[in-house]
Protein backbone atom coordinates (compact mmCIF):
# COMPACT_ATOMS: atom_id res chain seq x y z
CA UNK A 1 0.00 0.00 0.00
CA UNK A 2 1.41 3.96 -1.35
CA UNK A 3 1.11 6.49 1.23
CA UNK A 4 2.44 9.99 1.47
CA UNK A 5 2.41 10.84 5.17
CA UNK A 6 3.14 14.46 6.24
CA UNK A 7 4.44 15.85 9.28
CA UNK A 8 5.77 18.95 10.51
CA UNK A 9 2.45 21.44 10.76
CA UNK A 10 2.07 23.64 13.64
CA UNK A 11 1.31 27.18 14.60
CA UNK A 12 4.03 29.56 13.95
CA UNK A 13 4.29 33.53 14.29
CA UNK A 14 4.11 36.13 10.96
CA UNK A 15 8.09 35.86 9.85
CA UNK A 16 9.26 32.82 11.25
CA UNK A 17 10.04 29.22 9.52
CA UNK A 18 8.50 25.96 9.62
CA UNK A 19 9.94 22.40 7.79
CA UNK A 20 6.90 20.06 6.43
CA UNK A 21 7.87 16.15 5.81
CA UNK A 22 6.37 14.22 3.36
CA UNK A 23 7.47 10.58 3.67
CA UNK A 24 6.71 8.10 1.22
CA UNK A 25 5.90 4.51 1.77
CA UNK A 26 5.08 1.21 -0.09
CA UNK A 27 6.92 2.24 -3.49
CA UNK A 28 10.06 3.74 -4.81
CA UNK A 29 9.39 7.49 -5.87
CA UNK A 30 12.50 7.71 -7.97
CA UNK A 31 10.72 8.37 -11.72
CA UNK A 32 8.29 10.54 -9.78
CA UNK A 33 7.32 14.22 -9.48
CA UNK A 34 6.64 15.22 -5.87
CA UNK A 35 4.98 18.45 -5.15
CA UNK A 36 3.46 20.27 -2.17
CA UNK A 37 0.19 21.75 -2.25
CA UNK A 38 -1.97 24.17 0.08
CA UNK A 39 -5.60 24.65 0.76
CA UNK A 40 -6.90 27.65 2.62
CA UNK A 41 -10.05 27.90 4.44
CA UNK A 42 -12.75 29.03 1.84
CA UNK A 43 -10.30 28.74 -1.01
CA UNK A 44 -9.52 25.97 -3.59
CA UNK A 45 -6.09 23.55 -3.20
CA UNK A 46 -3.52 25.31 -4.78
CA UNK A 47 0.03 24.56 -6.29
CA UNK A 48 3.07 25.25 -3.76
CA UNK A 49 6.24 23.87 -4.92
CA UNK A 50 6.94 20.63 -7.36
CA UNK A 51 10.63 18.19 -7.51
CA UNK A 52 11.29 15.91 -9.41
CA UNK A 53 12.56 13.03 -7.07
CA UNK A 54 16.36 13.21 -8.58
CA UNK A 55 16.52 16.86 -7.58
CA UNK A 56 17.30 17.96 -10.69
CA UNK A 57 14.20 20.86 -11.54
CA UNK A 58 11.85 22.92 -8.87
CA UNK A 59 9.26 24.61 -9.50
CA UNK A 60 7.29 27.13 -6.82
CA UNK A 61 4.05 29.38 -6.99
CA UNK A 62 5.09 32.81 -7.31
CA UNK A 63 3.11 33.73 -3.83
CA UNK A 64 6.27 31.74 -2.07
CA UNK A 65 9.14 32.04 -4.46
CA UNK A 66 12.10 33.11 -2.46
CA UNK A 67 10.81 32.19 0.63
CA UNK A 68 9.94 28.35 0.36
CA UNK A 69 12.57 25.83 -0.51
CA UNK A 70 11.50 22.27 -1.98
CA UNK A 71 14.04 19.08 -2.04
CA UNK A 72 14.27 15.47 -1.24
CA UNK A 73 16.05 12.79 0.93
CA UNK A 74 16.28 9.77 -1.54
CA UNK A 75 17.60 7.68 1.37
CA UNK A 76 14.79 8.45 3.34
CA UNK A 77 12.22 8.63 0.66
CA UNK A 78 11.28 11.90 2.04
CA UNK A 79 10.12 15.19 0.42
CA UNK A 80 10.94 18.40 2.63
CA UNK A 81 9.30 21.80 2.08
CA UNK A 82 11.14 24.87 4.02
CA UNK A 83 9.31 27.65 4.54
CA UNK A 84 10.85 30.87 5.95
CA UNK A 85 9.06 34.34 6.18
CA UNK A 86 6.19 32.79 6.99
CA UNK A 87 3.04 35.46 5.92
CA UNK A 88 -0.51 35.02 7.57
CA UNK A 89 -2.08 34.52 4.07
CA UNK A 90 0.61 31.07 4.04
CA UNK A 91 -2.28 29.68 6.87
CA UNK A 92 -3.69 26.80 5.00
CA UNK A 93 -3.67 22.63 5.25
CA UNK A 94 -0.66 21.63 3.07
CA UNK A 95 -0.76 18.47 1.20
CA UNK A 96 1.90 16.42 -0.50
CA UNK A 97 1.25 14.97 -3.76
CA UNK A 98 3.17 12.03 -6.12
CA UNK A 99 2.77 11.37 -9.86
CA UNK A 100 4.71 9.82 -12.78
CA UNK A 101 4.11 13.33 -15.27
CA UNK A 102 4.88 16.68 -13.63
CA UNK A 103 1.93 17.84 -15.64
CA UNK A 104 -0.51 16.12 -13.81
CA UNK A 105 0.93 16.56 -11.09
CA UNK A 106 1.30 20.68 -11.84
CA UNK A 107 -2.31 20.23 -12.74
CA UNK A 108 -3.34 18.74 -8.72
CA UNK A 109 -4.70 15.81 -10.63
CA UNK A 110 -1.90 13.60 -8.72
CA UNK A 111 -2.52 9.52 -8.23
CA UNK A 112 -0.98 9.94 -4.14
CA UNK A 113 -2.10 12.68 -1.84
CA UNK A 114 -0.87 12.44 1.85
CA UNK A 115 -3.19 13.31 4.54
CA UNK A 116 -2.65 17.18 4.91
CA UNK A 117 -0.76 18.87 7.49
CA UNK A 118 -2.06 22.07 8.95
CA UNK A 119 -0.13 25.19 9.26
CA UNK A 120 -1.33 28.10 11.25
CA UNK A 121 0.41 31.75 11.13
CA UNK A 122 -0.29 34.35 13.31
CA UNK A 123 0.68 37.78 14.09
Amino acid sequence: QVQLVETGGGWVQAGGSLRLSCAGSGRTFSSYAMGWFREAPGKEREFVASIFWTGARTYYADSVKGRFTISTDNAKNTVYLQMNSLKLEDTAVYYCAADRSHSVLRLGHSHYWGQGTRVTVSQ
